[in-house]
């Protein structure tokens, strides 16, 4: 294809000495001017590449198969092979040496390329290509897994789709069918432990190639921070919720004890007990708050419609006719036999305006939430792409920044005045307060913050930082579990499987999962800033719905991309640096009420 030609033509170009210059003149280019021309040659391959390596990955996702998986390598590989480029490489540390004589925008520019380059370095093509080709095998084999409930022998007699198997985990009080669900779930992870492993080897070689001690050290390196540094903040932060951690947890046991008929409840939760196949949100525990009563009956488009309608309400334009074109939103309808990707995820795909989403979309609490959290990516998307922010800039000022983004509006659309606002709560339905804090804690960053900042984040580290070999998978998986979430497996795992790999970004997105950790951070210090200093109302009951002044605050936080720090952005829009004070704040009712409730239990598991 001519991409690929002009692509490939220029890699030819960067390896055979590099950039054109004019006779006599190239040496004494200043610092900048050489930078310039440097990114004035990357730029349009960059994303032309970019470009086809996202539509690739976007038709692989969607419609799973081996020739979709084979154009996804091919296209990956061109990508990496331009990225990973060793003159690239050299080009860009060379001018990195003197970075005062460059601007901050262009350093900036640089750092990204060698980031860029770090994913696949050319300085060792086999390696490359070898991670490029593991990679998209390993997304093929989650993407094209099929989950079943009952087999006979090996023949599935009763398949299922991930959506079945969470609607049973969030239903059903039948402890066996919830048994028989949550296992049928792990079923993945004994085809996917040997391609995780080759990952990790292959992940820390590149990794090392770019000068990273590790795959792991190397996600960090996106914060400006160590591996070391970045553990010692989760660890704060978990230290920080554990207090109230601890009282829901104890709360939870007991109550899904009653509920299950259990006369003694263990001090580990049971992993089959709880909504979510990781523990990571606790939902349908509170009686009275039937969140997925408030949806029920819309249709599935409905939701996507009105979570433009809350951004637009803000000031932010309409999504673009391309992103309800190109998207795609909901489950595949019965009896097509296409397999898609059921992780819901936002695209840019040209880094201008081809932006759209894959979802699975149904009329559940927990599909509201997420439609929310999608167009918030969407529109961070549609905000940084222009002139002033360079391609390579086009992103969040830190990872934890666009899941913050999304998290927030999701937080925003689960608010009583929001709710009654577009008609889901009516006149005359009353909310308890307490229930609905208690709801929010359990479906929300109290439980989540333990399972990415512990469990997760620690896993990978071990992972990664610590080369976990094989056998250990499981076993120090489940010690995270223990230790973070005071979650148990229901009985003894099989040999050979591997839990930690059902979870899609280990697979997919590996190394960073504590971006959602801090993105709860982030969220609650912008929603409390925002409540109390541009709406002046209670951070518990606050709605963003109508009022421009939001957008605006949001869309200065946004428009910058990555071209500038993230903590600059983050003090001069709220005063403050890094801080979980406001979202402790908000929950801080629930911690006397669940005291209250849990007088007279054995709380705790250590």
């Amino acid at each position: 294809m001519p991409t690929r030609f002009f692509a490939l033509t220029w890699i030819l170009v960067l390896g055979c000495g590099g950039l054109p210059a004019r006779p006599g003149t190239a040496a004494d280019l200043a610092p900048e001017a050489q930078a310039q021309a440097l990114l004035a040659l990357y730029d349009p391959i960059y994303v032309a590449l970019y470009t086809e390596s996202a539509r690739a990955a976007w038709l692989s996702s969607t419609d799973v198969s081996d020739e979709h998986t084979g154009l996804r390598t091919g296209a990956d590989t061109a990508f990496a092979a331009f990225a990973g480029n060793a003159e690239v490489i050299r080009r860009a540390r060379l001018l990195l040496e003197h970075p005062e004589a460059l601007s901050d925008l262009t350093v900036r520019q640089l750092r990204q390329m060698l980031s860029l380059a770090a994913q696949a370095p050319q300085t060792r093509p086999d390696l490359a290509r070898a991670r490029v080709a593991a990679e998209a095998r390993q997304s093929a084999r989650l993407d094209g897994f099929q989950f079943c409930l009952r087999r006979e022998g090996t023949t599935c007699v009763e398949p299922v789709i991930t959506n079945d198997l969470d609607r049973v985990l969030g239903e059903s009080t039948d402890l066996s069918a919830r048994l028989r669900a949550w296992e049928a779930s792990k079923e993945v992870g004994a085809t996917l432990r040997d391609g995780l492993v080759e990952l990790q080897g292959l992940r820390n070689g590149v990794a090392r190639e770019m000068g990273y001690a590790d795959f792991f050290a190397f996600q960090v390196d996106n914060y400006g921070m160590s591996a070391d540094e970045m553990m010692v903040l989760l660890d704060r932060l978990v230290a920080e919720v554990r207090p109230l951690y601890e009282q829901l947890q104890c709360w939870t046991r007991y109550e899904l004890a009653r509920r299950y008929g259990v006369a003694e409840p263990p001090r580990l939760i049971p992993a089959h007990w709880l909504g979510n196949r990781w523990g990571q949100s606790w939902p349908g525990l509170v009686e009275g708050v039937n969140m997925d009563a408030l949806v029920e009956g819309r249709e599935p488009r409905w939701m996507v419609e009105q979570a433009e309608r809350f951004y637009v309400s803000m000031g932010y334009p309409s999504l673009p006719t391309s992103f309800w074109e190109n998207s795609d939103l909901y489950p595949v309808a019965e009896g097509q036999t296409r397999r898609k990707n059921a992780h819901a995820s936002a695209w840019h795909v040209d880094l201008e305006g081809d932006v759209r989403s894959l979802m699975s979309v149904e009329p559940t609490w927990e599909w509201f939430g997420t439609t929310h959290h999608e167009l918030g990516h969407i529109y961070y998307y549609m905000t940084y792409s222009r002139p002033d922010v360079p391609f390579l800039l086009r992103e969040g000022a830190n990872r934890s920044y666009h899941e913050g983004m999304g998290d927030l509006i999701a937080l925003a659309s689960s608010q009583e005045p929001y709710l009654r606002e577009i008609g889901l709560l009516h006149e005359g339905q009353q909310i308890d307060q307490m229930q609905w804090l208690l709801d929010s804690a359990l479906t929300g960053p109290i439980t989540f913050l333990p399972w990415s900042a512990g469990t997760m984040s620690h896993f990978e580290h071990d992972l990664y930082s610590n080369e976990l070999p094989a056998a250990e998978l499981d076993r120090r998986w489940w010690s995270y579990v223990a230790r973070y979430q005071g979650i148990a497996p229901p009985a003894e795992r099989p040999e050979g499987g591997c839990d930690a790999c059902t979870k899609t970004h280990i697979n997919d997105d590996p190394g960073q999962y504590y971006d959602y950790a801090l993105a709860n951070v982030v969220l609650y210090q912008l929603h409390d800033h925002i409540c109390r200093n541009l709406l002046h109302q209670e951070p518990r009951s606050c709605n963003y719905y109508g009022h421009p002044e939001v957008g605006v605050f949001l869309r200065a936080i946004m428009a910058p991309g990555a071209s500038r720090d993230w903590r600059e952005v983050l003090r001069e829009h709220t005063g403050q640096d890094l801080t979980a004070a406001p979202m402790l704040a908000y929950y801080q009712p629930l911690l006397q009420y669940l005291q209250d409730q849990n007088q007279g239990r054995a709380c705790g598991w250590e």
